[in-house]
């Protein structure tokens, strides 16, 4: 076999998989379609306690995925939905759609909703929702502190927050239905 006839088969590869880069674009690589994601940027250590029905929801500090700066105590005025989930936990995916349509029904003065996952990849996450069709706000915890702090053992876990910053109810398991996150949404005073 003389040197032409191994070049020109690794030559042939080498196009190809360019011509696939060039169509699909790089893994990693944010197109057109990607979702875009916010990440969670501090947490409050004003209490240690872990946090109750009845008491102040721990403020935690966030970029949107739109890159603006806020916290959980800026968002004072509306109430507020914490879902903490991950992409490999079945329950989680299975209530998504709920969320999704108490996300698209309620509008933004309403309700800040506020889907937290844990310790999982942007691409991993951001590809999860692409692929489902989500749109709600999602806000990665990467190393967990967030979730630490609200004392998060099992997920889904879910904080229904009043306008005033109290926790009105926290719900660990998915939901079976929109109905039932809409009942708990419309008892918060």
């Amino acid at each position: 076999m003389n040197i032409v006839s191994r070049v020109i088969p690794v030559i042939a590869l080498a196009a190809a998989l360019t011509l696939g880069l060039a169509v699909s674009g790089c893994p990693g690589e944010s197109g057109q379609d990607s979702v875009a994601l916010g990440r969670i940027t501090g947490i409050s250590t004003d209490s240690t306690q872990s946090p109750q029905v009845g008491e102040l929801a721990p403020d935690f500090y966030f970029e949107t995925p739109e890159g603006e700066s806020s916290s959980i105590s800026q968002i004072k005025g509306t109430p507020v939905l914490v879902n903490f989930w991950a992409t490999w936990c079945s329950p989680c995916t299975y209530e998504m759609p709920f969320l999704q349509q108490v996300y698209e029904d309620w509008p933004e003065e309403e309700l800040a909703m506020l889907a937290i996952n844990i310790q999982e990849g942007s691409s991993q996450v951001s590809q999860f929702m692409q692929s489902q069709g989500f749109s709600f706000p999602v806000l990665l915890d990467s190393n967990g502190n967030v979730a630490q702090r609200y004392n998060v053992h099992g997920i889904p876990s879910t904080f229904f927050i009043n306008s005033d910053g109290v926790i009105q109810e926290i719900k660990i398991g998915a939901f079976r239905s929109q109905a039932d996150i809409v009942t708990i949404l419309s008892q918060l005073d």
